[in-house]
């Protein structure tokens, strides 16, 4: 006697040979014994052989016309060998029996089980929305053969085009274009990526990168919504100064200038002005939460990311010919470059020039700097003596000059023409050049001392120490090593950092005397500072990145297959011109700073990596 049973869902015959009274010992046409539960037992044959009577009854379920089996079967619950009477006629065969179980077993969205070959027929609006999906998943997959097609013959599919960026960056791998971008991928045995590579759907790689950047931290898009107009104050008092700021040509949002006047007592008077854009920027407004939202301006070559829309910095930037809002400190110096007092003022600046590193540093430079019979120039006084004052309070920190190797810093600028490509240059400048020197212990020197002076007044800030080797902000003014100084906090930036127009905030309560936006240990100031360093270290990864990017452009475009580079160690090399650092296989054991020169072999534009060896040491 032989079985036809159910078992995981599937159908089995065997041959019994041995019968319990709630189980069967089988044996399938394989010789496979194994024993299994009676109720699974749908029906007993014999005279036919196992394979045949699976053989046919499998055949005969495939011939059945579910949709008339459904018709046939009305709206009560039924049993597999009723509806197989009703389908193929009275007293129908085991065969016939064991293909109608087959059959309904194998048409879920028909027939819905009830138990031991009992089964219901779907409703009718159920079945038709099973249909329904049924024949969307048909074309689907339909739509996704033909795209893998498209993306095999080299082909970014039109559906493909509008979403490209999301479908890159931020894809939905339960969509459709991105199953059919992996199917192909696999089958071309390249990862999703590298296909589109592979056939020109990148585009702009520089614009690649900045995507992926843009997805991960302004996923809403880099433009600003809309906002209210703000305007700076104008009741405050006009400084009695001429003020001039020193940047680079590309800057806009310019936060610092200067100002120098003599005194009758034969010191100098030096005004440090910095932009006060939380003068006209309210607390809880919507412009204070884009600055709490942003956090900072992204910098990268060609281009920018601010902090805050073109219209506000347009306000408060210190532009020339305006008398813009700032807070001020003004210090009293002898002629020996000591400070002797200070204080700080909140007042609306006259900015008369807005001076270029371009313009100034051919005649203010290593050479020239501090020079009586040097070539005259527009501020040449006034920057005479604050590089002077500069150098005094450089050696006081102990961070004087000392003899060593030149350090470099690179400006990147991106030329555009329309119709050619981009082109770009690299140029360097002397680390601690004398413009630079100026500017920065100019601001070492008001950042700290207004850091002192909030925590002298007991009013919460956000400051910056060093410590160990770890640089970090905290609301505790402790020392910062790395520069000599016992307090510093940043304040200098607000239309450029977060942290900056929050310390201004507090310095504009404690200069008015008036209760502050934030308190010790207030909860607020310490997220702040938690979003501030994740979103400044993302920004500055991301500017080194697109750094590297440019780089490895001005390689190709310059055609440099062979270049020199200075050792770092081990295998790390520096790229002479520029801020490419590199690996390279097979560099033997070289002393720090030993020049080599290296053969470039390959671009890989997605990982920015540079494949070279070595030619010469």
């Amino acid at each position: 006697m032989n079985v036809f049973y159910e078992e995981d869902g599937s159908f089995k015959v065997a041959t019994i040979n041995d019968e319990q009274a709630a189980s069967l010992q089988v044996e399938d046409a394989r010789g496979k014994r194994s024993k299994i539960k009676t109720a699974n037992v749908l029906l007993r044959f014999d005279r036919i052989s196992l394979d045949e009577f699976l053989k046919n009854a499998q055949a005969l379920a495939a011939e059945v016309d579910s949709n008339f089996l459904w018709e046939c079967c009305g709206q009560d619950e039924f049993g597999f060998a009723d509806i197989a009477a009703e389908y193929f006629g009275a007293n129908p065969s085991l065969t016939q029996q064991a293909a109608a179980v087959i059959a309904l077993h194998g048409a879920p969205m028909y027939f819905y089980r009830k138990g031991k070959g009992r089964y219901k027929a779907a409703p009718e609006e159920n079945l038709k929305a099973a249909l329904a999906g049924l024949e969307r998943k048909a074309r689907e997959a339909e739509q996704m053969a033909a795209w893998q097609e498209e993306l095999l013959r080299g082909i970014v599919p039109e559906a493909f085009a509008s979403n490209l960026s999301r479908l890159i960056h931020r894809p939905d791998k339960n969509g459709l274009e991105y199953k059919a971008l992996a199917q192909a991928a696999e089958a071309a045995q390249l990862s999703p990526l590298r296909l589109l590579e592979k056939i020109g759907a990148l585009g702009d790689l520089a614009q690649y990168h900045l995507d992926g950047f843009l997805s991960a931290h302004f996923p809403k898009g880099r433009g600003f919504p809309a906002i209210e107009p703000v305007f700076a104050p104008e009741d405050l008092p006009i400084a009695d100064v001429a003020a001039f700021s020193i940047d680079d040509a590309t800057t806009t949002e310019i936060d610092d200038a200067f100002s120098l006047k003599t005194l009758p007592n034969g010191n100098w008077q030096v005004g440090i002005h910095i932009a006060a854009p939380v003068l006209g920027i309210a607390p809880g407004s919507a412009v204070d939460q884009l600055v709490l939202d942003r956090l900072s301006t992204v910098y990268f070559p060609g281009d920018k990311i601010t902090m805050l829309p073109d219209e506000v910095v347009e306000v408060f930037t210190l532009q020339e010919g305006a008398a813009r809002p700032a807070l001020s400190m003004y210090l009293e110096v002898s002629p020996g470059y000591d400070v002797l007092s200070h204080y700080s003022r909140i007042e609306r600046v006259p900015v008369a020039a807005n001076l270029r590193h371009h313009d100034i540093e051919p005649y203010f430079n290593e050479e020239t700097a501090g020079k009586a019979d040097g070539p005259d120039f527009q501020y040449k006084q006034e920057l005479t003596f604050l590089w002077h004052l500069a150098g005094a309070l450089e050696g006081r920190r102990g961070k004087a000059d000392q003899p060593g190797p030149v350090r470099l810093d690179y400006s990147f600028y991106i030329d555009r023409v329309e119709g050619q490509p981009e082109r770009v240059r690299i140029v360097p400048r002397k680390r601690g050049a004398p413009m630079d020197k100026l500017v920065a212990e100019l601001m070492i020197l008001v950042n700290s001392q207004w850091g002192t002076d909030l925590r002298d007044a007991e009013i919460a800030g956000i400051y910056r120490s060093q410590g160990g080797g770890r640089v970090k902000l905290s609301t505790q003014a402790t020392a910062h090593a790395g520069l000599g100084v016992d307090c510093y906090m940043w304040s200098s930036s607000p239309l450029r950092r977060a942290v900056d127009f929050i310390n201004q905030q507090q310095l504009v309560a404690m200069i008015r005397q008036e209760k502050p936006r934030y308190q010790k240990n207030d909860a607020e100031l310490f997220s702040a500072i938690s979003a501030f360093d994740a979103a400044y270290a993302a920004y500055a990864d991301f500017q080194d990145k697109m750094e590297r990017y440019w780089c490895i452009r001005y390689l190709e475009q310059e055609g440099m297959q062979e270049f020199t580079a200075q050792v770092i160690k081990e295998n790390l090399v520096r790229v002479d011109g520029m801020p490419l650092v590199l690996r390279v296989g097979g560099l033997p054991e070289l002393p720090a700073g030993t020049t080599v020169s290296l053969q470039r072999l390959n671009i890989d534009y997605l990982e920015l990596a540079v494949e070279a060896r070595i030619a010469t040491i």
